[in-house]
């Protein structure tokens, strides 16, 4: 019941994402790009990783290269296999990125693994609690766990407004984010 419900919610944010402008789309690119740094900033941490995007997600691309120009360790997963948690590889725009699982770019193996400090975590649908819907591979929610055993991290999510529901039916597995970046906000979802 809770899956089907989940598809259903994922399918009608991913429809009113697909419906925004491409200029839009390239504001927020950017809006990101400046926001994602400062956080990091503000954070005092040294590696961020973020995601290349799929079409129609939100883009992170200009962050993950702001990241690495302001010389933060910038890094992009790697999907290790199904059941598995994503690893994460240092890059830089110099740096080649491969067609790696479900036709995500991702960075070389031979470039150096690291453990990020602040994950931004891409998803098709969210509410203010930190709960987020992905394309129900469940790799960010065993990323995020194997993460927390580890290490204290901030997980934010990145969306678009039009992308945040009322309320997402929570399972037990699911690794709630810290926060949301919008084009519109920066939610904070810690308050519960």
């Amino acid at each position: 019941m809770i899956q089907t419900t989940k598809a259903s919610i994922r399918a009608a944010a991913l429809a009113r994402r697909r419906a925004i402008s491409r200029p839009a789309r390239e504001t927020f690119a950017e809006h990101l790009a400046l926001q994602g740094v400062e956080i990091a900033r503000r954070a005092m941490v040294r590696t961020v990783a973020a995601y290349w995007p799929l079409p129609e997600e939100a883009d992170a691309s200009y962050l993950v290269q702001a990241l690495a120009y302001h010389e933060f360790v910038a890094a992009l997963p790697v999907v290790q296999g199904r059941g598995f948690p994503l690893i994460f590889r240092k890059w830089t725009s110099r740096d080649p990125l491969i067609s790696g699982n479900f036709g995500v770019m991702e960075p070389s193996r031979r470039l150096p693994e690291v453990r990020p400090d602040i994950l931004f975590v891409p998803l098709a649908a969210f509410d203010r609690r930190g709960h987020r819907i992905g394309y129900g591979g469940g790799y960010y929610d065993l990323t995020l766990r194997d993460l927390r055993g580890m290490k204290q991290i901030l997980a934010i999510g990145v969306a678009f407004a039009t992308q945040e529901v009322p309320d997402i039916p929570a399972e037990a597995h699911d690794e709630r984010l810290d926060f949301v970046i919008t084009e519109a906000e920066f939610i904070d979802c810690r308050m519960d």
